[in-house]
């Protein structure tokens, strides 16, 4: 129980905390409040369960979030209120955002949620979320995100987003040794070298929730981006492959890292993202390092640089690769407003509510329809996603949950473990999940 709820706190605190509408994403106190009171009347109603909040029923529209902005959509075209139901955080020390999540989807007492990869993965599998592959809306999805959320051949959620996560590079300090942007992870072992004897003590900054990136990409390349997706996830799913095949590469890579000095294990095991690593990126006194595409437009993280920045895919056997995860909505199946909750769904998910969601927070939008122009510091990143080259983070078809726990072992390998520990870690844990 406490392996879970760590778990669950880790995918929340990666993936919960990137997008633009949440306030926080677990904490000690619970504020579940729906901030709109209802009125007398014969009004219909649709709650939803999220980390976003509404402060005032009547707030001017531009005060409001992006999400908020396609919520004023449906109720508009549908003449219903959408009521927030809302998990407000302070810290790190009792029950995460996903633990109530899932106490609240299992006791059936909202109509949707905002959720995260491992949660939406829990529900489909118990059957509580409804299949949302008849909405109009899902005709438009790209293919990452179906992949991403269909379980047990039912797509359970869908995001108003697809988070991306790359390597945020100092281009003016490669030019200036002279190096080129690394493809494979020899290339940028290189790069690291190169670094670290012209005196930059640290050539990545890093954290404790995003280095798993680094092996995602270097684990998946071949899953995604050969041919043969279905048929290599359903070796992992019966047991007849193991992750930690998979995974060694990466974990390898990661080891010889932390023995060249090239990430500070120990500074990145304490540091929250960007919190850790960002002043030194943006004083220029490390090169590289990872995060998610909003951060490349918001002036609180890496917005403004006083440099020349490039956002690149992670160094993989296929070059440069984007590493993909997304939160999404999903419905109660036994939701008591199933109706109007379905159709408040489709229009917030539409392709004319997503394009003012994503030009409003300028991200990758679920919708193949759907598209914004990125800033120049993005488009390396952009233009992989867009031929459709990327490893996906977060996978709800396989039955090991990969993010979180992908996260916690690489916290071990941080904290002293060896490589092989890890491994035995992966294969303990997909027995544990195939109930070997």
């Amino acid at each position: 129980m406490n392996r879970k709820r760590n778990i669950a706190k880790t995918a929340a605190a990666c993936l919960l905390c990137t997008a633009v509408l949440v306030t926080a994403a677990c904490g000690a106190e619970a504020v579940n409040r729906n901030l709109i009171t209802e009125e007398a009347g014969e009004q219909r109603i649709v709650n939803l369960f999220s980390p976003m909040e509404k402060t005032e029923a009547n707030a001017v529209n531009i005060a409001r979030s992006a999400a908020d902005k396609t919520v004023i959509m449906a109720e508009e075209k549908l003449g219903v209120r959408v009521d927030y139901v809302t998990y407000t955080a302070e810290d790190y020390q009792d029950k995460t955002y996903d633990d109530v999540s899932l106490d609240r989807a299992r006791n059936n007492m909202d109509d949707i949620y905002l959720l995260n990869p491992d949660v939406i993965k829990v529900l489909g599998e118990e059957d509580l979320l409804m299949d949302l592959s008849g909405l109009d809306c899902a005709e438009n999805l790209r293919e990452v995100v179906k992949t991403a959320n269909v379980v047990n051949g039912r797509l359970v959620a869908v995001p108003q987003e697809v988070v991306a996560y790359g390597l945020f590079i100092n281009k003016d300090m490669f030019d200036r040794y002279e190096l080129e942007l690394p493809e494979t992870p020899e290339e940028f072992l290189e790069c690291c070298r190169v670094f670290k004897e012209n005196g930059i003590e640290t050539p990545v900054g890093a954290n404790r929730w995003w280095l798993e990136t680094f092996v995602f990409a270097q684990a998946y390349a071949d899953l995604y981006n050969g041919g043969n997706t279905e048929e290599e996830i359903e070796a992992l799913n019966s047991g007849e492959s193991r992750y930690s095949d998979y995974m060694r590469p990466g974990f390898e890579f990661l080891q010889e890292m932390i023995d060249k000095g090239y990430i500070d294990a120990e500074k990145a095991c304490v540091s929250e993202a960007i919190e850790g690593e960002g002043p030194d990126f943006l004083s220029q006194k490390t090169p590289i390092v990872m995060a998610y595409w909003g951060a490349a437009n918001a002036e609180t993280a890496y917005g403004k640089p006083d440099f020349n920045m490039l956002v690149i895919g992670f160094p993989s056997n296929r070059g440069r690769m984007p590493v993909m995860a997304m939160t999404g909505f999903g419905i109660g199946a036994e939701a008591e407003h199933a109706e109007d909750a379905l159709k408040t769904l489709d229009i917030m998910l539409s392709d004319e509510a997503l394009q003012v969601y994503a030009e409003t927070n300028k991200v990758i939008s679920p919708s193949q329809n759907v598209a914004v122009e990125c800033i120049p510091a993005l488009k390396p990143l952009n233009d992989r996603i867009q031929s459709d080259v990327y490893v996906l983070g977060a996978n709800a078809n396989m039955k090991l949950e990969q993010w979180g726990n992908t996260c916690l072992i690489v916290r071990k390998l941080l904290g002293g473990a060896t490589v092989g520990e890890c491994m035995a870690e992966f294969d303990r844990l997909q027995d544990e999940t195939l109930g070997k």
